[in-house]
């Protein structure tokens, strides 16, 4: 599987990583699918410290054990679980990070972690004392890379200028074509790279029966997944073509709760090799692109 480094750093990350967020609780069988992945060629593990209730980071870091210079591990912060366990608040302050980062490394089993997101952000948000944090854990070699997580165009472009993020993540598929006219034209002009989380937009491309998705009508929606399927390719290999197409783009984040996902998305990386991009090209043109209508 093709690799690209992070920034100017020696963090190199797969085409596809895997989102471990929908993995079961069941230890045993996130350890075979995490196995199962790894064994494929992706090293890209991304979780985060609110799924689960740090549960999640807890059985990554079990899975990972005698295996952690094979992958590279990616968590999340900046959601604060509150005392009572119910519920959470948003918290990007560099004393809650400098905290948090702590019990994610307690519960990953690991002295560092290759990528830290901060998991959301407003244009209100202190963004000098979080990205101050930041460099703070970088220097301590608490963490390599530093990257957001976020749809906000007018939070990418502050980020973009005040810091330098290897990565930043945000949905893009062809039901959520909003990245295109702005983001991913900035974000190409940079070092940083576009980690896409909902490349398969739900299932409803693939297998799940279509609804409405953001502005797409729900005949748009089947419009759109008849064509995917007349394609003469996977509906896997097709939504991964497309979401590796844009130059931004570092890596797809597909989430998966068992080993045959994985091995269906690992059968559609290879095909999508094969895939023309023509056949993108002609889908794009059929349907039109949708826009953000907030935070711009």
């Amino acid at each position: 599987m093709k690799m690209i480094n992070l920034s100017s750093s020696e963090v190199q990350i797969s085409s596809i990583g895997l989102g471990c967020m929908s993995l079961p609780e069941d230890y045993g069988l996130s350890q075979k699918i995490i196995d199962a992945a790894i064994s494929g060629g992706i090293n890209l593990l991304d979780t985060a410290d609110l799924y689960q209730k740090g549960f999640n980071e807890e059985m990554v870091g079990r899975a990972i054990k005698g295996k952690r210079n094979q992958v590279v591990l990616a968590t999340k912060v900046g959601n604060q679980l509150r005392p009572d366990g119910n519920g959470w608040d948003w918290n990007p302050r560099k004393s809650y990070i400098l905290e948090a980062v702590e019990k994610s490394l307690k519960r990953l089993q690991t002295d560092f972690i290759d990528l830290y997101q901060l998991h959301g952000g407003t244009i209100d948000d202190p963004w000098e004392e979080t990205l101050e944090a930041f460099e703070i854990l970088k220097g301590q070699g608490k963490i390599r890379e530093f990257g957001i997580s976020s749809i906000r165009s007018n939070v990418i472009r502050k980020v973009l200028t005040e810091g330098k993020p290897a990565t930043i993540m945000m949905q893009y598929s062809p039901l959520d074509r909003r990245p295109e006219e702005a983001a991913f034209p900035l974000i190409a002009t940079t070092e940083t790279k576009v980690l896409v989380r909902g490349s398969f937009a739900k299932g409803m491309l693939i297998s799940k029966p279509a609804g409405e998705y953001l502005d797409r009508s729900v005949e748009e929606v089947k419009a759109m997944k008849g064509i995917i399927q007349e394609s003469g390719f996977s509906p896997e290999a097709f939504l991964i073509k497309f979401g590796l197409l844009p130059t931004a783009v570092g890596s797809l984040i597909i989430g998966t709760s068992a080993i045959e996902q994985v091995q269906k998305m690992l059968k559609g990386y290879e095909e999508s090799l094969t895939l023309p991009e023509s056949i993108i090209s002609d889908l794009k043109e059929k349907f039109s692109p949708n826009y953000y209508q907030q935070h711009r």
